[in-house]
C-alpha cells in the first residue's frame, strides 16, 4: 500500500489497516484524524506525538494486541488481526532453545504479575537470549518507569508496522 491509498481509504477501512500497527482505539482514530499525511515522515512524526499524548489505559489496550514474547501459539490464534504485520518480529524465539523458551515465558509470567500486563519489547532483530536479558532486567523497574518504557516499545513497534503496511 502507498501513503496515498492509506490516505484516500474510506475510514473503517483505514482503521483496520491502523489496527494491524497498533490497536489502541484512541491511536488510530488520531491517525485518522491526522489524515492525509503528505509524507512518510510526517506519517511517522504523526504517529509518536499522538501516541505520546495518551493516556496509560491507551498504552495497555495496545499491550493487548501483542503474544506474550516465547508464546508464538498466541501469535496464531489470538492475534490474527496483526498476524500479517508481526510475522518475523518473534523470528529469533522460533529457534531458541527450549530452556530459554521456558525462562521467557517464566519471566513474563513474573512480568504480568508484577506490573499487570505482558512485556512489551521491540523484538525485531533481538536473539531469544537478548531478550530475556531485557525482560529480567525490566522486571526490577518500579511500575511507573516500566509503563515508560513499554510504552517507548510499543511506540518502536507500531513505526515498523507502519512501515511494513506502507511495502505491502
Amino acid at each position: 500500500m502507498t501513503l496515498n491509498e492509506l490516505n484516500q481509504l474510506d475510514p473503517q477501512t483505514a482503521a483496520t489497516c491502523l489496527q494491524q500497527c497498533c490497536v489502541s482505539e484512541a491511536w488510530v482514530q488520531g491517525m485518522l484524524q491526522a489524515r492525509p499525511f503528505s509524507n512518510e515522515a510526517a506519517l511517522f512524526a504523526e504517529a509518536s506525538r499522538i501516541w505520546a499524548g495518551l493516556e496509560k489505559s491507551d498504552y495497555l489496550q495496545a499491550f493487548e494486541g501483542h503474544p506474550k514474547i516465547g508464546d508464538v501459539s498466541s501469535l496464531r490464534a489470538k492475534y490474527a488481526n496483526t498476524k500479517a504485520l508481526a510475522a518475523g518480529e518473534q523470528s529469533s524465539v522460533d529457534s531458541a532453545k527450549e530452556a530459554t523458551l521456558k525462562a521467557l515465558a517464566e519471566g513474563n509470567r513474573q512480568y504480568e504479575a508484577r506490573f499487570g500486563y505482558i512485556f512489551i519489547v521491540c523484538a525485531t532483530g533481538k536473539s531469544a537470549e537478548e531478550m530475556l536479558a531485557l525482560l529480567t532486567e525490566r522486571l526490577a523497574n518500579d511500575p511507573e518507569t516500566e509503563i515508560h518504557l513499554a510504552a517507548e516499545e510499543q511506540n518502536k513497534i507500531t513505526r515498523i508496522r507502519l512501515e511494513k503496511l506502507l511495502q505491502n
